[in-house]
């Protein structure tokens, strides 16, 4: 087992969702947790990056940061999508190699899959087919990352690792209507909803696909298991292995999270999405690892949250 005791361990991305979660469970390794605000470390510049990494030598890093959001986002703002994660990927993994980095955790999504693979998804069905058009500049970059890692491991014998993890939720999520995804959007609309006295609320699409959803302090466990007991080529998908359709979902929200008894109208002039996504997750399970939160609890813990710091957390960007 590759243990994180007394070591120096830099967390890129740590103001995010999956960042946030990465360090609170990191501070039961007892290592030394690095950070850099986007002020302090410019991860699109390849220099600064390199410069930063040759000088501060951590041990391990976990590339976390990314350009998020949710279809409208993806939709509007491809050529961002593509060129950030692509370069905040590409910069990491090779000044990574030039500083000597043990090791290496590189977070992908399970988006990097083709709209139509077999269900549940497993990590073989990367490039088998054609992604998902409404974040196909997202997957790509990605893709990229993974291929990078692998490239890496390959040609220089590096230690660089990658995880797919599903749809994440929890606390510190975007809230902000135009680029969260869907949990956070649709509890922000059955909230305002509810204090408003609204009759209804819109819920994008048919309410038909199905998704699988994963609380963001799960992830950020499985992902310091994995990188303490795995270490290979292949990626390894990180998730429930069980799914929802977002009618359930929205009415799970709405009802009971929320408490918000109005109608649920969904709106099926947006777009759906992929109509099935859940990750095959029988290389995590037989790592020996499965998730501890369910989805009713994860989403009041949420929903709490999101309570607690309503006017700060609406206008995440």
């Amino acid at each position: 087992m590759d243990s994180l005791l007394n070591k120096r361990v830099w967390v890129a991305g740590h103001r995010g969702l999956v960042g946030k979660a990465l360090c609170r469970r990191l501070e039961r390794e007892n290592c030394t947790i690095l950070t850099t605000t986007r002020h302090e470390l410019n991860l699109l510049n390849q220099h600064d990056v390199e410069a930063w990494l040759l000088h501060e030598k951590p041990d391990a890093v976990f590339i976390a940061a990314a350009k998020v959001g949710g279809i409208w986002a993806n939709n509007t703002k491809p050529a961002e999508f593509l060129y950030e994660n692509m370069m905040i990927a590409g910069n990491i993994i090779h000044a990574a190699h030039l500083a000597k980095v043990s090791k290496l955790m590189f977070l992908g999504s399970t988006c990097v899959y083709p709209k139509m693979a077999a269900q549940p998804i497993t990590e073989t069905a990367l490039l088998t087919g054609a992604l998902e058009p409404t974040n196909e500049w997202y997957a790509i970059a990605k893709i990229a990352g993974i291929k990078m890692c692998q490239a890496y491991r390959r040609q220089y014998g590096d230690d660089f690792i990658s995880v797919m993890p599903t749809n994440l939720y929890g606390t510190h999520d975007n809230f902000d209507l135009e680029s969260s995804h869907v949990i956070p959007a649709l509890m922000r609309k059955a909230h305002e909803a509810k204090m408003s006295g609204a009759k209804a609320m819109t819920v994008w699409g048919s309410g038909k696909p199905l998704r699988e959803f994963l609380h963001v302090d799960d992830l950020a466990d499985a992902c310091v298991f994995v990188f303490q007991r795995y270490s290979g080529e292949e990626i390894v998908n990180i998730g429930t292995g069980q799914d929802v359709s977002i009618g359930d979902l929205a009415t799970m929200i709405a009802r009971d999270v929320v408490g918000y008894t109005g109608a649920l109208d969904f709106d099926s002039s947006k777009p759906d999405g992929t109509p099935r996504k859940v990750s095959d997750v029988s290389r995590l399970k037989a790592l020996g690892w499965k998730p501890s939160i369910d989805l009713l609890t994860g989403l009041r813990a949420t929903y709490a949250w999101f309570q607690e710091n309503y006017d700060t957390a609406r206008a995440v960007a």
